[in-house]
This record gives structure tokens, sequence and C-alpha cells, in this order.
């Protein structure tokens, strides 16, 4: 167990976590930080020296948290079994929120993209490195014979990363699990994406 001041630190940074998620950074006060968290506001700007700071601090450990989940979700015998539970594993876990809060990311990249150039950094090399590792599979699901192979990965990796933000916009504002599975399902025919192929040549860790 860490110190007092790093135990304090990581309680500012999850209950930010979860006031950003869901009234944004713009929308979010330093007496709603305070309130949450019992911190008081010497203390967390002992921590961090703005709220932008903090903001920041709370993406970084987003990103660490959607690493660890999506190293869980893309599972499978096959690169098309991988990237099929994925989209289930997300499906499943926006439905276990009551689809509140979206995607963090998302909601930052449409808050934050014409205010604040350390945002659009991170943003952009978060949605960068997701489409990398999606890229990874979908690299092999092509060799295997399990997903198109007459668009370019890195393009496929793209779509996907779109799609899914922009399917997870769609449920988040009407609550419903249908618009999210319709995109997945709809997305699935776009890839070609068979789960079983006689011609597999890879299997996914």
């Amino acid at each position: 167990m860490g110190n007092k001041g790093e135990i304090t630190r990581e309680l500012l940074i999850t209950e930010a976590a979860k006031l950003f998620h869901k009234k944004g950074f713009r929308g979010t006060s330093i007496s709603d930080l305070t309130a949450a968290t019992g911190v008081k506001k010497g203390s967390l700007y002992f921590h961090f020296l703005s709220k932008d700071d903090l903001g920041l601090a709370v993406l970084e450990w987003s990103r660490e948290k959607w690493l660890e989940f999506s190293k869980i979700a893309l599972s499978g015998i096959t690169p098309g079994d991988c990237l099929l539970n994925f989209f289930n594993t997300v499906v499943s876990y926006h439905r276990d929120l009551g689809f509140i809060g979206g995607c963090i990311f998302g909601n930052t990249a449409l808050e934050m993209s014409d205010s604040d150039q350390r945002y659009v950094k991170f943003i952009d090399q978060f949605f960068s490195d997701m489409a990398d590792m999606l890229e990874d599979f979908i690299v092999a699901a092509q060799e295997a014979g399990q997903i198109r192979v007459d668009i370019p990965a890195n393009i496929l990796a793209e779509h996907i990363v779109l799609t899914m933000e922009g399917g997870m916009m769609f449920a988040r504002l009407r609550k419903d699990e249908r618009t999210l599975r319709q995109c997945y399902d709809t997305l699935l025919i776009f890839l070609q994406l068979s789960t079983m192929s006689p011609n597999l040549m890879r299997i996914c860790r």
C-alpha cells in the first residue's frame, strides 16, 4: 500500500474519472471534485497544478485501464474470434453501465479538440494506438482467410475505431443496446468476418 500522498492522488484520479466521464472536463468544477473526494482544495492543488493537469492524469489512468480491458477482451482461438469477442465485450461493458458515460476518450475529443492541444495530442495518440492494436489482429485474420483482404488492414482498423466511437455515442444517447449491437453487426458484414477458417495460419494469444 502506498503512503498517504499516493493514496490521496489515486483517490483524486479515480473520483475525477467518474465525474469527468459523466459531466465532462469543463462541466466538472473544483467544488465537485472536493465534494466527491473529501480532499481539500489546497491538497488537490498540491498534487495537481490545475484541473487540466488532473484531467490529463485521468486520461492516462483511463488509457491504462483500457489496455487491461483490451488484453482480456481480445481473446480467442483465432484472430477472428478475438475481434468478435472484443466487440461483444464492449457491448456487455456499456450495457452493464446502463449506457451512461460513453467513451471518455470520444467524449474528450468532442469537448476539448478546439480548446486545448494537450488533450488533442493525447486523444489522437490514443486512437492511433487503438487502431494499431486492432491492425495486428486484422492482419492475422486476413492471413487466416477470416477477413476481407481487398482493403488494407490499417484502413479497416481505423474504420473499426470510427464505428465503435459512433456506436457508443448513439447508444449513450438512446440508452439502448440495440443501437450498439446493430452497429457491430453491420461492421461484421463489412469486414466479411468469419470465425471459422480451414486456412488458419496464426492464433492469437
